[in-house]
């Protein structure tokens, strides 16, 4: 609990920050086209980051965990895992470098060359935080299992200073390629903090690769299962802007202004508990998998009361809430009015989420990564049914809707799966 508190205290802070910084972005660009273009562009690297990189780094921390406690040969494991997760990051910077045209030019058809140029122009500043991005995700996950929270978690704290500063005295200098070039700077003053604080707790310890070792070996064997279910579940937001570049220009930004605050809810709680929750689980499960099995359903009954009273407030209160935070200047109350309705679908979700997210922390702890694909793979073929049978009854709306109901089905099926599992392990 000290822990959560810890994490939820500092993304709070930082969540405050990110807020500002959209007002900032809502100020300068409304419902633009060089806000749609930033969004599109910035789609594949974070597709990647969270896919590749965060699942590499879940399945990294049980396994990690498990070669401390047999007291292994950590530096070896350390090393393995870097140059694994270097080489990903690598191989899809080329990737996307050399296929971003036949990308654009299917998914987002119908579009002029200027708004393609844009679009890569934006992408080519953008591809390098991959790097960054790869060896921070393991520093954290070395920080979290250290039982260090407080300094892992301002992390992505510089990117948010660098994008602000950027808009507010470099617009001008940049142009279009202010946003880009805020995240590329803020991701590598992002790597640079995380990397000090590691090298001053000495916990980075470099050997000689060991493909072979028998936590790795486990490992390597569960990364397809967690990185296909990232991946599957990855989609879900391509699926929807996919479907939203059908209709007019600004939906694509709409739907990300109406996710916003959804977001902020639940990356607040789900920074806050699935930071601790995976070293946590990864470790108890190991010495008293029914004690942990009951602490799981403890936290998910308390979190969907909670989630569940805060999401109904917030639907009651989304057209204030949006009209005070972004209508100003470019943004318009005509937006508004488009806006908080998106936001209000998407709130639906955030009691199924967070459960959704604890469930994930929990079959990630205890190598069942392989349920996820099923889950994924059915909110994946759910997402496209829904989207296109609610965008011809709701427009824009129905997309969001149909994120929620996506949420609530998979976090169903996680738990009486998670149910089953344990009557076998008690059987």
């Amino acid at each position: 609990m000290k822990n959560v508190i810890t994490v939820g205290f500092v993304s709070l802070l930082i969540k405050a920050l990110g807020f500002y910084k959209e007002l900032v972005i809502a100020q300068e660009f409304g419902l633009s086209e060089l806000l749609d273009t930033f969004l599109i562009a910035i789609l594949i690297p974070g597709f990647i980051s969270t896919v590749f990189l965060s699942s590499y780094k879940n399945v990294f921390i049980p396994n990690y965990i498990s070669e401390l406690k047999q007291k292994g040969d950590i530096s070896s494991f350390q090393t393995t895992s870097f140059l694994v997760t270097l080489s990903i990051g690598l191989f899809f910077i080329l990737i996307t470098y050399l296929f971003s045209d036949v990308y654009l030019e299917t998914f987002f058809a119908g579009h002029t060359n200027s708004y393609y140029d844009l679009i890569k122009l934006q992408l080519h500043y953008i591809l390098p935080c991959l790097i960054f991005w790869a060896v921070s995700s393991l520093l954290t996950g070395l920080l979290n299992i250290d039982n260090e929270y407080f300094f892992a978690s301002f992390g992505s704290l510089f990117m948010t200073i660098s994008i602000i500063v950027c808009l507010l005295f470099f617009k001008e200098a940049l142009k279009e390629k202010v946003l880009a070039v805020g995240m590329l700077i803020g991701s590598f003053l992002d790597f640079l903090f995380l990397l000090g604080i590691s090298i001053k707790r000495k916990i980075i310890h470099i050997g000689t690769p060991d493909f072979k070792s028998k936590n790795i070996r486990i490992l390597i064997k569960q990364v397809p299962a967690k990185i296909s279910s990232s991946l599957i579940n990855g989609l879900n937001p391509i699926v929807d802007q996919y479907f939203s570049a059908q209709l007019v220009v600004g939906s694509i930004a709409a739907l990300s202004y109406g996710l916003k605050i959804p977001a902020f809810i639940i990356g607040l709680i789900g920074i806050a508990l699935g930071n601790v929750l995976l070293p946590y689980f990864s470790s108890q499960a190991v010495e008293n998998y029914q004690k942990t099995y009951k602490l799981l359903q403890k936290m998910l009954l308390y979190n969907f009361i909670g989630c569940t009273l805060l999401a109904l407030g917030l639907i009651l209160f989304s057209e204030p809430i949006v009209s005070l935070v972004y209508e100003r200047n470019a943004f318009k109350p005509d937006d508004t009015q488009i806006v908080y309705r998106v936001q209000q679908m998407y709130l639906l979700q955030i009691p199924f989420y967070v459960m959704g997210m604890i469930m994930n922390r929990y079959l990630t702890a205890i190598n069942k990564n392989n349920f996820l694909v099923v889950t994924s793979t059915i909110s994946l073929l759910l997402n496209i049914i829904l989207n296109y049978i609610l965008i011809r009854a709701m427009g824009l709306y129905g997309l969001a809707l149909g994120t929620s109901i996506v949420s609530l089905t998979n976090t169903v099926v996680i738990y009486f799966y998670i149910n089953r599992i344990n009557k076998l392990q008690h059987v």
